[in-house]
């Protein structure tokens, strides 16, 4: 078997001769800064030295734009110093870069404050059509796509995501109930786009699943309740399964951070089928999930803070990988990118010791 197929088949339930081993969380040959500075050249190579499988973070996201628009003008700088940059976007959103920090970006301001600023947003919109939102090597890339071996990704931006992106956290959550038809109207714009985008890619190329970035939870749980997920975000995943059922694409994945436990019923039932990444320190129990939700496919799963602590906590955390993998439907990983107090050889021995695992854990033939 191959990583695409090892990948698919794993998240779906069906017979594979073992999981993939695949790195999760970073780029194609992500490495930490002081890594660099350690072992010189290891952001060269790191994929080859830690043998990961697979491409980008083990499934490839295809470089099509699927931004809803393109907004005139250029970034502003508004001020620059040691610490920070703060800039502000050509749509109106302004952020503060933090250099050096793990967690470096920061919106402070949004660009929708409401429907004016909606409307003026919808006439941006970048057609589904524009041949700028392809690469120039589209061509090239379409024939390595037609013969490879890793998975190979649609993107969506988020249901509540990209809406969230638009009118900031604590705006929207007042917009669920003083402005529903401005979300219903976000929300709806977004994935149509993206779905017509998508008509043409599949036109050309089979892809093997749909990720959506939704980041809707905290420690706490949910950011919405079931009601406001049923009836806002919902109809636009049925969208989502319609139109992958439609283009034999196997897999809907999920991107939330937080205790997302209470959204796996919610995304299951709307035709979601993997989620990702469970973080461990927000609560969640994949033994839990996986024995409650036997249709849930799952990434992650494994406390990055682990490599930070030593060899001991890291051998205990990367056990529990071998009894999820036996579970079914489950490809390990860290629960999130790895933070700035992790030494390269942490972060080797803790992937060294998984892919053992990965690949003495035998699931059955195919």
């Amino acid at each position: 078997m191959n990583t695409r197929e090892r990948f698919v088949r794993t998240l779906t339930g069906q017979d594979v001769d073992r999981v993939p081993f695949m790195k999760v969380f970073g780029g194609t040959n992500a490495a930490l800064p002081h890594w660099e500075s350690e072992y010189p050249g290891i952001a060269l190579c790191i994929d080859e030295v830690l043998e990961f499988e697979g491409r980008y973070r083990g499934w490839q996201i295809a470089p099509v734009n699927i931004n809803f628009y393109c907004a005139p003008g250029r970034r502003t700088v508004l001020e620059d110093d040691a610490e920070k940059c703060i800039v502000r976007e050509a749509d109106g959103t302004v952020e503060i870069l933090r250099k050096g920090a793990d967690y470096s970006h920061q919106t402070i301001e949004w660009p929708v404050k409401g429907r004016n600023d909606w409307d003026r947003i919808r006439s941006w919109r970048l057609s589904p059509d524009d041949p700028s939102r392809f690469p120039p090597n589209w061509p090239d890339l379409v024939a390595e796509y037609r013969r490879r071996d890793y998975p190979l990704q649609l993107t969506h931006g988020g249901v509540f995501g990209w809406a969230r992106t638009l009118l900031g956290d604590e705006p929207l959550m007042y917009a669920f109930y003083d402005d529903p038809a401005l979300v219903h109207e976000i929300m709806n714009a977004y994935t149509d786009n993206a779905i017509a985008v998508y008509e043409r890619m599949c036109r050309q190329v089979e892809f093997d699943l749909i990720e959506c970035w939704e980041d809707m939870a905290s420690k706490n749980g949910s950011m919405i309740s079931p009601e406001t997920f049923r009836t806002f975000m919902a109809p636009q995943y049925r969208k989502l399964r319609a139109f992958a059922d439609a283009h034999h694409i196997p897999i809907i994945l999920v991107d939330s951070d937080g205790l997302i436990e209470g959204l796996v019923p919610l995304m299951l039932e709307a035709g979601v089928t993997a989620m990702y990444p469970f973080e461990v320190q927000s609560g969640n129990d994949c033994f839990k999930m996986l024995g409650a939700y036997p249709r849930l496919g799952i990434i992650g799963g494994l406390d990055k803070q682990v490599m930070a602590r030593g060899k001991r906590e890291i051998d205990a955390e990367i056990e529990k990988a071998r009894a999820l993998i036996r579970q079914g439907r489950f490809i390990p990983g860290p629960d999130h990118f790895v933070l700035s107090d992790v030494t390269f050889e942490h972060y080797r021995y803790f992937m060294e010791r998984l892919r053992h695992i990965v690949l003495e854990t035998g699931l059955g033939s195919a």
